[in-house]
Order: C-alpha cells, then structure tokens, then sequence
C-alpha cells in the first residue's frame, strides 16, 4: 500500500522522476481549465437563461456571499484565487472515484504549494489594499516587540496549512487502503463516499482559512473619532 502519490514513478531518467502527483496535479489542472472553458462558453446576460447557467449563477453567488461574510468587502476581487483552490481541492478529492486514480492532495510536496499559494496571495491582497507600507505597520502593531512574533505567526500558520490538508487526505485514503484488504469489497464503497465528503469538508475548511488569512491582512485600522468638545 502506497503513502503517498509520490511512491507511484511512472517515468525516471536519472534524478528527474515523472510520479503520479506531478502527472495528477498537471491533469486536475488541465481539467479545470478546459470545464472552465466549456461551462461559459454560452452564458447569456439577457434575462432568458438556460438552466444549467441559473445553477452556475446560483454556486458562484453562494460562494462570493460565503467570502464576503467572512469579511471581505469586495468578494468578487477575491473569487478567482479563492475559488481556485476550492475546486482544485474538491475536484482532487472527487476523483477518487476513479479507478488507479490517487488525490495529489495525498503528497505534501502538493499541500505544501497549495499553503505557499496562499502564504504569497497574503501579502499581495494586503500590499494592494493598504500600500506597502500601511501593510508592514501591520507586523509592528501593537508595538514593535510583536515583529518576530507576527513573522512567526506568518510561517507557522502556513505549514499548518499544509500538514492539516496532507494529514486529513491521506489518513482517509489509507483508511480505506486498509479495509480494501481486511474487509469486503461493500464496506470500503462505504468509506469511500465518507471519504468524498470529508474532502469537500476539506476543501471548504482550506478556502475559508485561506479567506480568514486575507481579510485579516488588508484590514485597515480606522482611528478611533475624537470625542465632540463640549459647547
């Protein structure tokens, strides 16, 4: 029983290994591009809509209304990256159900980009909203004692990013791995579907966090009024 995606090599030519999380990552991708494509192709902004653009419209508003209750203001700046990463991470746990298929969401190499997407994206969105400058203010507040602490809190959180995703994909496929050996083919199906849903958990906990950590970065801190004078 293989660990990880990155045991399976399917082409090695020295130290450069082709193995099934490279091959997966690439093929999810390619995937998401090309039904990216083929679901806006014949979008209609007239008020005559097909009904498979209503229920497009309808999931794309639920997630720009769940990014702006987390606190972002202007959730459509936002979707592209953010909505990104949930459908990556979903469609990899999705496709479990694929013969010969593993989730790259299984290798930490994977998780790992996944957590330094967001760990870049962070700063970019709180450069963007507040200058350069206003954002680095942000690692000496309250005061300056806090900057080792605050670059701390950036770097951590990061890897717990990725050790949280990697840990939670990988214990359900060797979970399942293991019943496939000791039990039934009925019982693994079973799991498998759990495991399905436990990736779209997944995958919803990883944006969200993702969006936690944005807002939290181009939060601008308003002065608090200076009381009236009294007449």
């Amino acid at each position: 029983m293989r660990l990880s995606p990155d045991e399976m090599v399917f082409w090695q030519y020295g130290f450069l290994k082709l193995n099934a999380t490279v091959v997966f990552t690439w093929g999810l991708m390619l995937v998401l591009a090309v039904g990216s494509k083929l679901v806006t192709r014949h979008l209609s902004v007239d008020l005559q809509r097909s009904r498979w653009q209503n229920f497009l419209e309808i999931v794309v508003t639920g997630i720009v209304k769940q990014i702006e209750e987390v606190g972002l203001s202007q959730p459509q700046k936002y979707l592209g990256f953010l909505g990104t990463l949930f459908l990556f991470v979903a469609t990899a746990s999705l496709c479990t159900i694929i013969p010969g298929y593993e989730p790259p969401t299984g290798s930490l190499s994977t998780t790992t980009a996944l957590a330094l997407c967001v760990f870049v994206a962070v700063p970019l969105f709180g450069i963007e909203e507040q200058g350069i400058g206003g954002y680095l203010k942000t690692y000496v507040k309250p005061t300056f004692i806090m900057l080792p602490f605050n670059i701390i809190s950036e770097l951590s959180r990061t890897l717990a990013l990725a050790i949280r995703l990697f840990g939670n994909m990988m214990s359900g496929a060797m979970i399942i791995g293991i019943l496939l050996s000791i039990t039934p083919f009925v019982f693994p199906v079973v799991m498998t579907l759990l495991g399905l849903l436990t990736g779209m958990v997944q995958a919803y906990i990883f944006s969200i966090l993702a969006t936690v950590y944005i807002a939290a970065a181009i939060r601008v801190r308003k002065p608090n009024p200076e009381p009236a004078a009294n007449s």
